[in-house]
């Protein structure tokens, strides 16, 4: 939705790709296996909650410094952070729900609060919330902090649309979709790029969070019984091509700037 020049692609600092249509898919791919390989690597691979929350939260801390330590965007890592952010947030919310007993209404109305808190500090101090000016290390704390609480927030939204009412999985998918379209629809008639931007952001966690399970759970609990591991090993591989496409997108675009 939000979108930067070519111009300003090629010579900025800003650490966040260009919010194009592959932008938009990548980041729906990722929630979904932010929720296939959650219950994939707790369940199927036998790690167990505790191990996984361990092992990802470990990862997640190597990618957020790798992503802070470089000074231009590398898409690949900027990626695997937010695959890494899309596990952790989903945890975070399971060891509320499950581990401690928190009411997935208490817990969606938390994440929402503290998102709200984060943007008013952050626009507060930087005067914008825009990915395109995520270009200093202090904007890039409060985005990647905004990205999971926004991620947490999803999942626990998710969970309550299609468990706690009882909408079910193909009903979430259906009505995330559709306000995902109209948050579209509103950047379309130029209403304001930013907010439209984390609106659909925020609902593309519940989307593809309601997506993994219609795909993952069995059919006698509504979903299509294709199971975490092919899910997620089919998604992953489909970010994985998105991704070399950016990276080759964004090394020819350098290449370019370099002789100009």
């Amino acid at each position: 939705m939000e979108t930067v020049s070519a111009t300003d692609w090629r010579h900025c600092l800003n650490k966040v790709p260009e919010a194009t249509l592959s932008f938009w898919i990548i980041k729906i791919l990722s929630t979904t296996v932010g929720e296939t390989g959650a219950d994939f690597l707790a369940v199927n691979a036998g790690w167990g909650q505790n191990v996984t929350r361990g092992v990802m939260g470990a990862l997640l801390a190597l990618a957020l410094f790798l992503q802070l330590r470089g000074k231009r965007l590398a898409p690949w890592a900027y990626w695997l952070t937010v695959v890494l952010v899309s596990i952790v947030g989903t945890q975070i919310t399971d060891l509320l729900t499950d581990g401690w007993g928190i009411s997935l209404y208490v817990s969606t109305a938390v994440f929402a609060v503290l998102l709200i808190a984060i943007f008013a500090v952050w626009y507060r101090i930087e005067g914008t919330l825009s990915i395109n000016a995520v270009n200093t290390r202090r904007r890039e704390w409060f985005y990647w902090s905004a990205i999971l609480c926004t991620f947490a927030l999803g999942t626990a939204a998710g969970d309550l649309a299609t468990e706690a009412l009882n909408l079910g999985f193909v009903l979430g998918v259906a009505i995330f979709g559709i306000l995902i379209g109209l948050a579209w629809l509103a950047w379309r008639l130029r209403c304001h790029a930013v907010l439209t931007f984390w609106i659909a952001y925020i609902l593309s966690r519940p989307f593809g969070a309601s997506l993994g399970d219609l795909l993952t759970q069995a059919r006698e609990y509504g979903g299509l019984g294709m199971g975490a591991m092919w899910t997620s090993g089919l998604f992953l591989a489909s970010i994985v091509l998105l991704v070399a496409m950016q990276q080759r997108d964004f090394a020819t675009s350098n290449a370019f700037e370099a002789v100009e």
